[in-house]
């Protein structure tokens, strides 16, 4: 007898973490695969990180950590919200969160409700229609392309919204197509945001770093969006931080107390330890990682000449973050190694079982034609990856 509640029955397994679990399944039957799924940079914390982690532990740092977090990391991060985005918050519109994914499922229960529509540009990261859902809000797809960058015109925007609409969720950079909202993009989204002042906007920024452009603009910026915009990052990716589990906000200061409320009654506080480590790196200067940075810069003009060395795929130039997005749907409605490919989720299995190669399917991102290929991996690993998708291909 099934007796989960049909919240939890509705609820998709995320697409990324379903692949890896694969992956990992198929590696331990001893098959060599290639993981170019997961969204997790493969750099080592650095060491001027892992140095105050060592010596908070020292320092004897052990207790239940506030709600919101420490007030010397909360500290940070307004510095830092000045100093990378000429963003001013104070302490009490700040929360710090177990990731950054926390901080979204706060954001959406702390302000949605049953019936609101959340508007959410294709491509979109791959947990923000079921988070929304989970609140019994709706999310509203805006589907784009190739053409347009994967970005949302105002035209787009504007045809979306409804009076049910509450919410408009996206990240810049992209996860998973790389696109970056420029700031007149942004300004110009705002100019129909003005004429709907209901809507916040959650704006997603964990790639921020992982930047190959000069357009470095957060819709916070924007006087007459502040009020009404929430401002998302953490130290999982630039970092390379995946497993220290710290996220945060910044937001008006109603937002930020619910938040607060709703964490108090779930997990509480995040690790005492990995919040003094972030605040080592967050005080540092951001040329501190810029070698991680460069590495990734490199490797996406790699990936980017092997997909356009493989018959049927296109892609836009991603600007940041590490992933490309090409679209395969050439490949649709062919029969490759006796497998029939109807859609993204059957070419991305086909990778996985024939080439050994993890990938994740632009169905989980909203967008079916399109897979997601991290470059999150070594040198050697993508050239691999890409022989063997171009074997199993030809």
């Amino acid at each position: 007898m099934n007796q989960l509640s049909d919240q939890v029955n509705r609820l998709q397994t995320s697409a990324t973490l379903a692949m890896a679990a694969k992956a990992r399944e198929l590696k331990e039957a001893g098959k060599d695969i290639i993981g170019l799924s997961l969204g997790e940079p493969d750099f080592t914390t650095p060491d001027f990180i892992k140095k105050a982690a060592i010596e908070a532990i020292e320092a004897d740092y052990h207790s239940y950590t506030p709600v919101d977090g420490y007030k010397e990391l909360k500290e940070s991060i307004k510095n830092k919200f000045k100093r990378d985005n000429q963003l001013d918050y104070q302490l009490s519109q700040i929360v710090v969160s177990t990731g950054a994914k926390q901080s979204l499922y706060n954001v959406a229960n702390a302000v949605l409700n049953p019936g609101d529509e959340v508007i959410l540009p294709c491509p979109y990261w791959v947990s923000y229609a079921d988070i929304v859902k989970l609140t019994g809000a709706t999310p509203v797809e805006v589907p784009t392309s190739i053409e347009s960058d994967f970005k949302m015109s105002p035209a787009q925007l504007e045809a979306a919204i409804t009076p049910q609409t509450k919410m408009m969720w996206y990240s810049s950079p992209c996860n998973p197509s790389g696109s970056i909202y420029s700031e007149t993009e942004l300004k110009e989204l705002a100019e129909i945001l003005k004429k709907h002042p209901q809507i916040i906007v959650v704006s997603d920024e964990i790639y921020e770093h992982i930047n190959f452009t000069e357009n470095k603009f957060s819709m916070a910026q924007i006087d007459f969006m502040k009020d009404r915009t929430v401002t998302v990052n953490g130290v999982s990716k630039a970092f390379s931080m995946t497993g220290w589990r710290i996220g945060y906000i910044g937001a008006p200061e109603y937002i930020a107390k619910a938040c607060t409320k709703l964490q108090g009654q779930v997990t509480s506080g995040a690790n005492c330890i990995a919040q003094q480590a972030v605040i080592a790196a967050l005080d540092a200067p951001v040329d501190k990682i810029s070698y991680i940075i460069d590495k990734f810069e490199e490797r996406r003009k790699l990936t980017l000449d092997l997909v356009n060395q493989i018959p049927g795929f296109t892609s836009n130039v991603p600007e940041g973050a590490f992933y490309v997005f090409p679209n395969v749907s050439h490949y649709f409605g062919k029969t490759i190694k006796g497998k029939t490919v109807n859609d993204a989720s059957d070419f991305s299995m086909l990778l996985l079982e024939e080439a050994n190669v993890a990938t994740v399917t632009g169905k989980a991102f909203g967008n079916p034609d399109c897979i997601r290929i991290s470059y999150a991996a070594s040198e050697a690993d993508i050239k691999n990856a890409f022989k063997r998708i171009q074997e199993v291909l030809s």
